[in-house]
């Protein structure tokens, strides 16, 4: 039986619209999770039309695996990052890929599984501080992070992933109680929390933007983004086109100006008279603001409420 536990597909409609879909398209999901982007994709594409599908946790593998199998040989699935884009690209070669996908975030089953301990709660605050996207890969999970980093480098990540006021406060506290008591699960960063008054008087619970934070650093989600987009541009064929759906402002920001740096080309200093480095256009913009879900989405899944998706078109080069 398979799963219905992985989120809903955020932004469908705009997502595929963007895509622009033909029979025998080749799309490349770099974000698999349970596959319903993928599945959409498919229905749209045709009996000739192709599905690579790549994600880093191996159950979601397995998930989306089990929802696809109707599709048979249309479907292609790697458990790997979408890092390396290109890599899998040159595996499937002479195909070219005419679309590639990114859905960047947590899905709600790995929200929601109390193991890999990547939210807090009454429910599973006993969940282990782990946060890895591909289980138990080579990262270091979140306990190891936080039993080994220093308090600058703890406020460091607090500061700039979860923009979090109180960052020094919380990782001062941190190094002074983990010698006595390390911090093994979620209920024990939370406490902490708690015991300091961190974010004291906001709307939303302080510990949503440490647990943010600590998931970004586990997996190095910023560096894997803009190494997945470079190899994404890369990747496509010319008049190809790539659609990123990001959750939270830094994620956004990336994907901005990777987008409009690609599709500027120049790298010279605004002030010089003309160019010369020789850089040319790579991409031609779809929209300069992302798009947004609707009311209607948000009251249906709200946990589309900060998604934000971009797309382009890959220019034909000389």
């Amino acid at each position: 039986m398979v799963s219905t536990d992985y989120h809903e597909p955020v932004l469908l409609a705009e997502t595929l619209g963007f895509l622009d879909l033909q029979p025998g398209s080749v799309i490349l999901d770099g974000t698999l999770g349970g596959g319903g982007h993928a599945e959409a994709i498919l229905e749209r594409t045709g009996t000739d039309g192709v599905l690579v599908g790549l994600d880093l946790d191996a159950e979601a593998i397995r998930e989306a695996g089990q929802r696809l199998t109707g599709f048979g040989n249309r479907v292609r699935l790697f458990q790997s990052s979408f890092r390396r884009i290109n890599d899998i690209a040159a595996e499937i070669a002479p195909v070219v890929l005419d679309g590639i996908i990114l859905d960047l975030g947590v899905s709600s089953h790995q929200l929601d599984a109390p193991e890999r301990g990547f939210r807090f709660g009454l429910e599973n605050g006993e969940s282990p501080l782990d946060m890895r996207m591909d289980g138990n890969g080579d990262r270091e999970p979140a306990s190891t992070l936080l039993a080994t980093w220093s308090a600058a480098e703890l406020e460091n990540i607090f500061s700039k992933y979860g923009q979090l006021p109180g960052s020094r406060t919380l990782a001062k506290g941190i190094v002074a109680e983990r010698d006595a008591a390390p911090f093994e699960t979620a209920k024990d960063l939370v406490s902490l929390i708690e015991d300091l008054r961190i974010g004291r008087g906001r709307k939303h619970n302080p510990a949503t933007l440490v647990f943010q934070a600590l998931r970004i650093a586990v997996n190095d989600e910023l560096a894997a983004l803009e190494q997945g987009l470079a190899a994404a541009i890369n990747a496509l064929r010319p008049a190809g086109r790539l659609a990123v759906i990001s959750y939270h402002s830094l994620e956004d920001r990336i994907v901005k100006h990777a987008f409009r740096a690609a599709a500027k080309g120049c790298t010279c200093p605004p002030e010089w008279p003309a160019c010369n480095c020789g850089g040319v256009p790579s991409l031609e913009l779809l929209n300069r603001r992302p798009i947004i879900p609707g009311a209607d989405e948000i009251e249906r899944n709200p946990r589309a409420r900060s998604a934000r998706l971009r797309g382009a078109i890959k220019r034909e080069t000389s």
